[in-house]
């Protein structure tokens, strides 16, 4: 099967599972607009071009230039990215990190989980996203209010399962 055909499949099987996950979050209406960026040619060229199905396709365009168009065109659109949320402080005048609205972190739950699903196949458990969360650790431009949540939530759900954890997020209103 051509990559075309593969990242199409890889990243609609992706759109549906965080789909699931934002229902299972009480966030419909976001789990139904989730990542449509990804169809659009901008992005869903590059993913072809370096589609692997084992991992993103940004991380080879990365390789090849030093960046990723495609991410560069994602993440300015999808605000379940942290790297959307960041601005210059009027003080600083510096690029610093914004804290997250909670819906999107809510989706940036859905999205990581569905990913680390999507990509680990079978080797998938419920420490998988915590693991890759924890990689970059440090590393990261990300509020550290909008980071102890996502960590708290991929902890939870390590420990406690889907169940409980999306039970809890369903009736978080504020962090």
């Amino acid at each position: 099967m051509s990559n075309a055909a593969e990242h199409f499949k890889t990243i609609t099987r992706h759109r549906h599972a965080v789909i699931k996950n934002c229902f299972k979050a009480g966030i419909i209406w976001q789990g139904l607009l989730h990542d449509l960026s990804k169809y659009s040619p901008e992005e869903f060229l590059k993913g072809v071009e370096y589609y692997q199905g084992n991992r993103s396709p940004h991380e080879g365009e990365r390789e090849a230039y030093g960046f990723s168009y495609g991410w560069m065109h994602h993440k300015g659109r999808n605000k379940h990215h942290f790297e959307y949320w960041t601005d210059y402080d009027p003080v600083t005048r510096v690029m610093s990190p914004v804290k997250m609205p909670l819906k999107y972190v809510k989706e940036m739950f859905c999205d990581r989980v569905a990913a680390s699903k999507i990509y680990m196949k079978e080797n998938y458990h419920d420490g998988s996203a915590l693991e890759y969360f924890l990689r970059a650790k440090g590393k990261r431009i990300i509020h550290p209010e909008t980071s102890d949540l996502i960590e708290k939530l991929l902890i939870m759900l390590r420990d406690k399962g889907e169940r409980k954890t999306f039970a809890y997020i369903r009736k978080l209103k504020k962090y």
